[in-house]
Order: C-alpha cells, then structure tokens, then sequence
C-alpha cells in the first residue's frame, strides 16, 4: 500500500474536483483569471499527479479580456459519463460590487486530452456549477444561487435543475436540495450515490480558515436530505497548529475495488521556529495559495467520515492497489525550443498568441512584445508559473533595447494588479538603460532605485535576473554575464502576496513569478528570454 503526502498539488491548485475513468484519476482545478482555463491532472496513485489538459485554452470558450482580479475560472466540475468527459465551469464578471455576476458553460471531450468542445451556456443564475449523472441516465445541475440579495445570510442554498443534453438544455424547474448550516457561505455542491443513497457534499465556512466540508443523504435526488450527523467530516478551524488549513471544498471518488477518497481544497501556513505567525487570529499568510490535498474516507452507518479526524493528514494511506507513478522532479527549466508555451506557464485572462509574443520570430529564444502595465485587466504581455515551494530561486536571461521610461521589461513577483513586484529594465534620459524595482502593495506604489539605479553598460547585450525566495521574504539579483551575481540590496516580503494579506475572502489565487514586457507609448517594443527556470530548495 502506498502512502500519499499532501498537498498532493503545490501552489495554487483550489476547489479540486475528482473523477475516475477505469484506472485514471483525474483533478480539476480553478484558474480564475490565468489562462488557458482549468488545469487537469492526472494519476494512477492518487499521490503523484502529472498535468493531463488545459482544456479551456481558446477565446471562443473562455473570454475573460477586462476580468477582474479573482473573477474569471471558479470551481469547475469534471465527470466521467457515457464515453465523455464533462466539464462544467463559471466565468466570473463581477466580483468587488453586493452580488457576484457570471456565466456557466458546458464542454465535453471524448478524452481528457480532447479536443474540446464549444462551450455550451448553462444559465447564469450561481456559481460553483456541478454535473450529476444518475445511474438511470438522467442529468442534473447544481450550483449555488447569486443576484440582488446577501451572498451569506440567510440565503445560503443549493439549487438543482433538470439537464437534458440531447436538447442542451436545462429544465425551468429549480428545486431547493439544501439552506446550509450555520456556518453559512454553502457553495461547491456535488452529488453522488451509494448504496440507495443520494449523497451531497457542500463547502461551507468561507474558503479561509472556517471552511468545512459539510454531507447530507436522501433516498431521491431531489430529497429531503438530512444532515450527517456530525454535520461537518472535514474542517482545520479547530486545530489552528495543524500544518494543512482552510481544509474544505470536499469531492469523493471511489477506486475500482471499492475504497473511498476525497480530494479536498487546503493551504499551508507560513511558519518558522521562533517568527510569530502574521495574520490575524494567528493562523499565518499562505503565499502559495490553496492547494489541493487527499483524504481517505471510511463507510459507517451509510455515511462518510474521513480516516484519522476530521483535519486530514499529511501523510494517509493511498490505495491497496496503486498503480504508482513516478514521482515528478521539482525542478524546472523551459529553454523555450517548443512551438507552444511550457504548461507550466500561463498567461493573464487571454492566449498566448502573436498580440502577446513569439516563439517563432528567434528560434530558442521567448519573444514578449511590450503591452499593458501590470496594474492592467486586458493585454498584459506577463507569462508566469505558480509558487510552488516556500524556497526556491527563479532565473532568466534577458535581451532588451528600451527606447525610453515608457517601455521596460523583467522579472516579476505577482499576486494580482494591485499586488506585486516588477525588477525592470528600461532607459533614462542621460543614464541609458537602468535596472529599477518597483512594488505595488495593496495599491499603494513604492518606487525602488529610481534615484540611484543601478546602470546596465553600453557593451552589455543580455542581462540576467533572479529571484530568491525564501520563506517569509525574497530578494532580487541581476548579472551582466550570467557568472558574477549581485544581489539588490533590498528585502520584500513573501507573505505579502496571499489571499490573507490582500483581501481575505475576497481573493483567491497564488503567487506566480514570471516575465514581463509593457510598452506604455504605443511606440512597438520587445524582449527576447532566453530562458526561464525554477529550482525549489
């Protein structure tokens, strides 16, 4: 039997749903505004996972141009029924306003790696949508209701409708399955069947330290339901030490031999021996987002409970018969030699395409053409991958001839438009071209080296840049031949890029690093990376 160290996927991986098709696991997760949308991983172990499809990666399906910050991709729903792979998700419009506004789609594939499909509109009345396949045949869809009325109190229901995909629609008829519990924010519905039961598994709690996951049964689809009773089989809001918090956001998948697990959605605190936890209440930031952890679920009475209490495990028994994977190396470098970018990378809320940059124009070599500034919710030219580690260092080579201050390009740390750090170079009137930071915290500017910047000589035709993280902060370092490295003498805070610091519940991505170009004149720049690597330790 093998066992199974959570989180299973590191950094930013939330609202995990579970499927199986015959031996193959699958995960998928919540972007938001990262593009291309949804990130699916596959397993055979349920403990090592590789990324299997990004099946959201065309504008006709996902159009997120002008999405704000934390809108875009949220908690889609991926099954496995009658030879398909279905897939529902939200794009989400509206996020800082007194209700939530998006629009629910559908996309199918004949297998995970596709070819996907259009997307088929599935209302835009809530959000968390989810599939239920009935062993009958019939369809249906839940999600959480929004409009002009309070998010949490007291409407937190659970709405199904009837779905009949030889027509592509939906029934008008919504039936109420569930008003939540006293721990309110009910979201993240998923229906499954047992043993003449109907099981449904909501989030509860908010998807910050008070999640849970909450379980309910009827005999039909449409209830009644009861409550489990213990009402909640997963939360951490108890156990403010535990190393794996905001545990929540539970889907169950079964094995072929009848063994049960849940993937399930937690965060990993910022803790060092002897440094106080930061956030408030005393639980600490988590820079590297909401991750994505698995749970062995044990059968008692006809309900769920998960093995060894209700917080999870970093370590659990995985299945009595896995097939298992080799476990992935850590380490990572894109040479950019391909025609497409590393899946590992992504853009912001549009495609990597020729508005952006280039693979093509110099052979070995990322072209990024300058655009939007990174405060911008339209045409960033910012190509990043997640944070994945507590340390780690990040490292490019970078070919520029800026024309004046307007154009510049670099290395960034990034949470969302309003959060960031940008190590940049760019050209000053009578100084040439200069290496400058600037940092954008909670809006607020901070403008690094502007009166002393560090010179970057005639001669010099690449520069390199590098990031160190470690732990609770991070610093930059530049070469001019790749050998002899200076470190900046300036200090950022890591923990500063979280859900925690920024917003709480009102934001819900990772820290990304990446490589960015802008041009605020309209003049026509670009810069050429050579590569881009990353190196946990």
């Amino acid at each position: 039997m093998s066992t199974i160290t959570n989180p299973v996927l590191k950094g930013f991986h939330p609202d995990p749903s579970i499927c199986r098709c015959g031996e193959d696991y699958y995960i998928a997760t919540s972007t938001f505004e990262w593009f291309p949308g949804v990130r699916i991983y596959h397993s055979r172990d349920l403990n090592n996972w590789t990324l299997a499809a990004c099946p959201l990666d065309r504008a006709s399906q996902l159009d997120m141009w002008g999405n704000p910050d934390s809108g875009g991709i949220w908690a889609p729903c991926l099954s496995y029924a009658d030879g398909l792979f279905w897939l529902v998700y939200t794009d989400v419009k509206v996020v800082d306003s007194p209700w939530k506004n998006g629009r629910n789609y559908l996309v199918t594939a004949p297998s995970i790696e596709g070819p996907w499909s259009e997307p088929i509109p599935m209302g835009n009345g809530g959000f968390d949508p989810s599939l239920f396949h009935d062993s009958n045949g019939r369809k249906y869809y839940l999600y959480r209701p929004w409009g002009p009325r309070h998010h949490s109190d007291p409407h937190c229901t659970i709405v199904m409708q009837e779905y009949f995909p030889q027509e592509q629609r939906l029934s008008p008829e919504r039936r109420t399955l569930f008003t939540g519990t006293t721990l309110r924010y009910t979201e993240g519905p998923h229906l499954y069947q047992r043993d003449g039961y109907y099981y449904l598994v909501v989030a509860e709690g908010g998807t910050s330290y008070e999640h849970a996951v909450v379980v309910l049964r009827a005999r039909a689809p449409e209830g009644p339901y009861e409550l489990h009773p213990d009402t909640v089989i997963m939360t951490t809001w108890d156990q403010p030490e535990h190393p794996l918090q905001k545990s929540g956001h539970g889907s169950l998948v079964d094995t072929p031999n009848g063994e049960w697990f849940m993937a399930y959605l937690t965060s990993r605190p910022l803790r060092l021996p002897g440094v106080p936890l930061l956030a408030v209440g005393g639980r600490g930031y988590c820079p590297l987002g909401r991750e994505t952890g698995i749970a062995r679920i044990a059968w008692q009475d006809g309900w769920p409970y998960v093995e060894g209490g209700k917080h999870g495990g970093v370590q659990i028994q995985g299945p009595e018969t896995a097939n298992r994977d080799a476990s992935p190396d850590e380490a990572w470098r894109d040479d950019f030699i391909d025609s497409t970018l590393d899946p590992a990378l992504q853009t912001l809320r549009i495609p990597f395409d020729d508005r952006l940059g280039s693979l093509s124009a110099r052979k070995g070599f990322l072209r990024l053409y300058g655009n939007d500034s990174l405060v911008s919710t339209f045409a960033q030219s910012t190509v990043a991958r997640r944070w994945q580690h507590f340390r780690f260092q990040a490292e490019t080579c970078m070919q520029f001839d800026p024309a004046h201050f307007q154009q510049s390009a670099g290395l960034t740390c990034y949470y969302n438009t309003k959060n960031w750090s940008y190590f940049f170079m760019d050209r000053e009137e009578g100084r040439g071209r200069t290496l400058k930071i600037i940092q954008l915290d909670r809006n607020v500017p901070g403008w690094h080296l502007y009166e002393e910047p560090i010179p970057v000589p005639e001669e010099v035709s690449a520069v390199w840049l590098r990031v160190e993280v470690d732990h609770l902060s991070y610093h930059y370092s530049y070469s001019f031949d790749g050998e002899n490295w200076q470190r900046v003498a300036l200090s950022f805070e890591a923990w500063k890029l979280s859900d925690d610091y920024i917003g709480g519940r009102g934001f819900f991505t990772g820290a990304f690093v990446g490589l960015h170009c802008e041009d605020i004149s309209g003049d026509g720049c670009h810069a050429d990376f050579d590569y881009f690597s990353y190196l946990p330790g």
